[in-house]
């Protein structure tokens, strides 16, 4: 983090979120402060909702100003918001640099969870997929991948936030070093604190990078987003699929069960008439079967412009009996948010087709 110094301005996209307290401690003693310093402004970060330096009471006013200045702690503006019926807040988050991504509040039961993204736009464009349309505008830092997971977690009010799920714009493990620190950080005691088996990553497949996952000692829960039975099928709807066989997961998924003893999540995307017949089912169940894995069903939420269906309901629980009959541990995934823009992207891509100048006022931040 050298390149933010505490008596000149911020470098653009280095913040508070970005920081660790051996980092934090590093800065602020150019500023000849203490190293407790740095533990009471995570603590107030963190532990309370600090959203302005002027709330932390037990910092000299000198130092909360040159924080200000040169650390701001958050540094995105929420320029859309949509709220379902069933309690499914989306937010639109706009950079410093005009570029957006999407955060959102899942709530189920007792359960609140954040789903956050990794990347602005997506580079493995999925056939059936509103993220990846237009490509990849650029990475999202670690501190920007953890400032939506607070900006969720605002959503909450009095609730605690209790999971998250980097299952947002992006592939996660293509901006890996962002992800895996984002990761520590939402983790940590002195971060957000949420459990590791609370958080689960997704990712499209990419072998090498799952297993040094595997390798970073973190008890997470690895997803990978499957979404057909065979090789042939797979390539036609994820291109990226051109560059790894199933085969190749099912041993890189091995060996993330064989380093963490954490099942693999399939996640399957049922596209009404593409991936959803009795023979894809049985195909799936063979997969399956070949790793320490279970099975997330989700029926396809559609996006404008793209030729994919929602299946029919009785499809759906077809496809989920076939698989429990033979002995793969399966559950459907309950739709969430489909009387608003319910499917990854689509919040981001109607900001953009309507044309909203950059410079247009933005939601106020709450405090």
């Amino acid at each position: 983090m050298g390149n933010v110094n505490l008596t000149g301005t911020l470098v653009h996209g280095v913040g508070l979120f970005d920081q660790t307290p051996e980092s934090l401690r590093a800065l602020l003693a150019q500023g000849n402060q203490p190293p407790y310093r740095a533990d009471q402004v995570l603590e107030w970060v963190y532990q309370h909702g600090a959203t302005d330096y002027d709330t932390m009471s037990n910092l000299p006013k000198p130092l909360r100003e040159m924080l200000r200045t040169a650390l701001p702690i958050f540094q995105s503006q929420i320029v859309g918001e949509q709220q379902s019926s069933d309690g499914t807040t989306k937010r639109l988050l706009r950079w410093q640099d005009g570029a957006t991504s999407e955060c959102v509040l899942i709530p189920d039961g007792d359960r609140r969870t954040a789903c956050i993204s990794t990347q602005v736009g997506c580079p493995v464009q999925c056939a059936f997929c509103a993220s990846g349309v237009g490509g990849l505008e650029r990475q999202l830092t670690a501190g920007e991948i953890v400032e939506q997971a607070m900006r969720v977690r605002q959503v909450c009010g009095d609730t605690r936030l209790t999971n998250i799920v980097f299952m947002g714009l992006g592939e996660p493990l293509s901006n890996y070093e962002a992800t895996t620190h984002a990761l520590r950080t939402i983790n940590a005691p002195w971060g957000m604190g949420i459990g590791a088996r609370r958080i689960t990553v997704s990712t499209v497949g990419l072998p090498s990078k799952m297993r040094r996952l595997a390798d970073e000692g973190l008890q997470i829960t690895l997803a990978l987003s499957l979404h057909a039975p065979d090789d042939e099928l797979r390539r036609e709807l994820i291109p990226w699929a051109e560059r790894v066989t199933i085969g190749e997961l099912v041993d890189a998924a091995n060996y993330f069960f064989d380093r963490t003893g954490r099942e693999v999540t399939l996640e399957y995307i049922l596209l009404g008439g593409v991936n959803d017949s009795p023979d894809h089912a049985v195909s799936l169940a063979i997969v399956a079967k070949r790793m320490r894995s279970n099975v997330n069903l989700i029926a396809y939420n559609p996006v404008d412009g793209l030729p994919f269906d929602r299946p029919r309901e009785k499809s759906v629980m077809h496809f989920f009996s076939t698989l429990r009959e033979r002995g793969v541990n399966a559950h459907v995934r309950h739709s969430r948010g489909l009387d608003i823009d319910a499917a990854c992207g689509q919040l981001r891509r109607r900001h953009r087709e309507t044309a909203i100048p950059l410079n247009a006022p933005a939601m106020p931040n709450p405090t």
